[in-house]
């Protein structure tokens, strides 16, 4: 990106680069774009130019960018109270756990706030191991989960290896992915019986009693938005029941909203032990996660102290902006409008668009959550970036969108769709056609390599 001619954009870019220590990031490449302003699904440079937001930041503006509703939350609580410690009760912080509760299954009626995802997941596996009195957790290959010491270690993907200080009695396992099986599969029914014969001889080996929980992303996201097959959820809930095992899917990325259902476990009718959530719960808009946990579980502390919180847990701020973007998506039809945009817009148009193009090996997805398995070949499925690296082809697509106008999210050969769930029809279709010309970029790398890989 070239550094902004704008005055105050240079300065904001130059103080940026030297002093900003960024995440994932070797610091001397990196050339970061100075993002002014915001509205809706667009984003403006500091030099004015705008961007249609198809990654919605890291897949948390379900309702876009500042949006009015919640906007004036944020403002009319700061005027009155700004901030308090959680000890103390607050009208916002127990009204955004009635509205997340009132969300979840029944029986799941207490809500732990904490300031992201990664701190949700590491509460969901400490009430995990305390409620069952067990250490072991079970996570999928293909997963990601935060970067904080246990979310790190549970994380499937390559971003784990140089964090691995300390074992925290993390085991991984293969999730169902037919596209890329690693069960010689050849039908979804296949796919997810062998999955689940697969998980039950881990658990078998791993030894059944020492196991806490097992830990699923209920959609995976950063590693490829996979849904997973019809009966594998729930057969992963008939294993955990069988063995004492607690489960916890991660709606991180995939609640409110983004899959066309308010959590993703909606499309699969089960009932986790543990639910985290953070990003769409408010857009983002100030940091907020947490933990929705089963009665049976929260019990577990009725007499006994929970051993963890946080200095912010239930920020009245956050807890405003919860509550708000809640409320605005029930009047806004904000969830039917993400289910419709996968069923009627992304879904028939990508699947047109994998005709047209021999680089995208897969569409998967719904609602506005899409993904694009960019590959070199469709017959040996080579991806076209290395698995934990990344490739010309792909970053060449990803730079064609932006001088386009439109921001894509990316991990390894992947483009990700994850824009607004209160995308407009007119938007959804103009980014599709910025996408379908720069994918020519991705088609011009494809090779015909007869080289098998699984990634």
């Amino acid at each position: 990106m070239p550094i902004p001619n704008d005055a105050l954009g240079r300065e904001a870019y130059e103080l940026d680069r030297a002093h900003v220590f960024h995440s994932w990031s070797a610091q001397k490449a990196l050339d970061p774009m100075v993002i002014t302003g915001g509205e809706g699904s667009y984003l403006w440079d500091a030099d004015g130019r705008r961007y249609l937001d198809f990654s919605s930041q890291l897949v948390y503006t379900n309702v876009g960018h500042q949006h009015p509703k919640v906007v004036a939350a944020i403002q009319e609580q700061a005027a009155t109270l700004a901030t308090i410690a959680p000890a103390h009760a607050n009208d916002k912080r127990s009204k955004a756990a009635k509205l997340i509760a009132d969300l979840a299954p029944e029986g799941m009626s207490k809500v732990f706030f904490t300031n992201g995802g990664a701190e949700s997941i590491e509460n969901a596996i400490r009430m995990a191991r305390l409620h069952t009195g067990r250490t072991k957790v079970m996570s999928q290959y293909r997963s990601y989960h935060g970067s904080t010491a246990t979310a790190i270690q549970v994380t499937g993907d390559p971003r784990r290896f140089p964090n691995e200080f300390v074992p925290a009695g993390t085991v991984h396992f293969f999730g169902p992915f037919l596209y890329r099986s690693a069960f010689n599969a050849t039908t979804e029914q296949e796919e997810c019986d062998r999955a689940l014969e697969h998980l039950e001889q881990m658990i078998t080996f791993e030894g059944p009693g020492t196991i806490a929980a097992i830990v699923l992303e209920t959609v995976p996201g950063t590693s490829g938005i996979m849904p997973p097959p019809p009966g594998y959820l729930a057969g992963v809930r008939e294993l955990c029941d069988r063995f004492g095992i607690l489960m916890i899917c991660d709606e991180v990325m995939a609640g409110f909203g983004r899959t066309g259902a308010w959590f993703a476990i909606d499309h699969y009718g089960i009932t986790p032990d543990l639910i985290t959530f953070a990003k769409g719960v408010n857009s983002g808009y100030v940091p907020m996660g947490g933990v929705i946990i089963r009665d049976e579980v929260a019990a577990t502390f009725d007499e006994r102290a929970y051993p963890g919180g946080l200095t912010y847990s239930g920020h009245p701020l956050a807890a405003a902006a919860a509550v708000a973007t809640i409320e605005a998506m029930h009047e806004e039809q904000v969830v039917e409008n993400a289910a419709r945009l996968g069923s009627e817009v992304f879904g028939p148009a990508l699947r047109e668009m994998a005709e047209r193009h021999p680089s995208i090996g897969e569409v998967r997805g719904l609602g506005a959550f899409w993904a694009l398995d960019l590959v070199k070949d469709r017959e040996t499925k080579e991806p076209l970036a290395p698995y934990g690296g990344a490739a010309p082809a792909v970053t060449g697509v990803l730079a064609a969108a932006r001088e386009a106008g439109l921001l894509l999210f990316n991990q390894f050969h992947r483009i990700h769709l994850c824009p607004p769930c209160n995308l407009s029809d007119e938007e959804a279709r103009e980014g599709l056609a910025i996408l379908d010309e720069a994918l020519e970029v991705a088609d011009a790398a494809y090779e015909g390599v007869r080289e098998p890989a699984l990634v």
